[in-house]
């Protein structure tokens, strides 16, 4: 076994409370055993019960940014549906605008690489996306903290607008998809340091994701890889490539610098692929 917050360091002891192993470093004596740092010093027993009620009636259920970006995207959605043909056909002059198609990004309207994640095609494409948003993102956004998953989630779907122009930039395309599969990249690479935010399945779920993109008709394959890679990519650099661990790293300078350097890059490779194309 390896310390869940320090993947380099093999273990033999697990954290007596959640099982998770630790390192010399992370381990706190407890009347039985060991824990790990979120759980040494917390009350057991009723005491535990009752201050998680209190916590829980103060704080509400977490996941504050992957509630908000939720919301943003069913409101955007509305919009589009009032402005459009209903509810199942959005459309009308802020679709226009933000939709991702090559020959108007080559012609300098960089924000489509962004606003693109926040449009949906049909009920069934924001019901979707918003179910698997809220189902993996809650659990990275609680293991990596509010600002690392918004940066996460931004960059994720600027790597999966680039990756869509790679591979059709005539196509115009929507949707947070891209954004989504970045948040698997993340917990794929989480649950190699042994964080196991989604219960292990994070691989399962990658594939079973991309087998359907394949076999679904109008699926962006390139927005789902590159978000894919992107995700990832967003991981290591906040996990300093192995070195640390992607949740508990101090993330620094360096480290922000490295995440905006990947949402660059995916700028970069969108510009080369869509140039002559005005």
């Amino acid at each position: 076994m390896y310390c869940y917050r320090h993947p380099n360091r093999e273990t033999y002891v697990s954290c007596s409370e959640c099982g998770r192993p630790i390192c010399a470093e992370c381990m706190t004596p407890a009347p039985v055993g060991q824990r790990c740092p979120e759980h040494s010093g917390k009350p057991q027993g009723v005491r535990r019960v009752t201050s998680g009620a209190r916590r829980t009636a103060f704080e509400g259920t977490g996941a504050l940014v992957t509630k908000a970006l939720i919301g943003l995207n069913v409101l955007v959605y509305v919009v589009t549906a009032a402005q459009g043909a209903g509810l199942n056909s959005p459309g009308g002059s802020l679709f226009d605008k933000w939709l991702l198609y090559g020959p108007f990004v080559a012609k300098g309207d960089w924000w489509r690489l962004i606003t693109a994640a926040f449009l949906h095609a049909s009920l069934i494409h924001i019901g979707f996306n918003m179910y698997f948003l809220w189902f993996a993102g809650a659990p990275v956004e609680a293991a990596l903290g509010r600002g690392r998953f918004l940066l996460l989630y931004l960059v994720s779907g600027l790597a999966g607008s680039a990756g869509a122009l790679v591979l059709d930039p005539n196509t115009p395309t929507v949707g947070a998809s891209g954004a989504i599969f970045g948040i698997l990249g993340a917990a794929l690479v989480m649950e190699r340091q042994r964080n196991f935010v989604l219960g292990g399945s994070a691989l399962g779920l990658i594939v079973i994701n991309l087998i359907l993109s394949f076999v679904l008709s109008n699926i962006s394959i390139g927005g789902h890889i590159g978000g894919l890679i992107g995700g990832i990519l967003c991981t290591l650099v906040l996990s300093s490539f192995g070195r640390g661990h992607a949740a508990y790293s101090r993330l620094g300078l360096w480290g922000i610098a490295g995440v905006l350097g990947v949402g660059l890059l995916s700028i970069a490779v969108a510009y080369l692929k869509v140039r002559g194309y005005a």
